[in-house]
């Protein structure tokens, strides 16, 4: 094993086939940006920007869909036609606070939880006649 000196600021070992350098020199000194002295705020502005993005693109977003959701549910009443969240569209033929009963089929009425309404297709304050005569 055979050490020489190559400057003041480096030491080449050869080992084995390979080069190890002087873990000082490999930091370097004074260059990129930690010779600058960046740090601080200027290091924070990209995660800041980030969680911004982030509010915009899927936090706001989501908050306006859960209302729009929450209040869709608030409106329910009896006769509205809807559509579950397992896919069963039915007519509302008795509200609670937290369930209702949905007809699916002449005289089948099943017991859902409010919150599994999935949208309203049509509401019972729209007759489906007037829908008719529209067309």
């Amino acid at each position: 094993m055979e050490n020489r000196f190559v400057s003041k600021n480096e030491t080449i070992s050869m080992q084995g086939g390979f080069v190890l350098i002087n873990i000082a020199y490999a930091m370097g000194q004074g260059g990129g940006a930690a010779g600058q002295g960046a740090g601080g705020f200027s290091a924070l502005i990209p995660i800041i920007l980030m969680f911004v993005i982030f509010y915009f693109l899927l936090i706001r977003p989501q908050q306006k869909k859960s209302k729009e959701h929450r209040e869709m549910m608030n409106r329910l009443k009896k006769g509205d036609r809807i559509i579950t969240s397992g896919g069963l569209h039915g007519r509302v033929t008795a509200v609670s606070e937290t369930t209702m009963t949905v007809e699916i089929a002449d005289k089948v009425r099943v017991k859902i939880a409010r919150g599994n309404v999935s949208q309203v297709v049509q509401s019972s304050s729209q007759p489906q006649e007037a829908k008719k005569k529209k067309g």
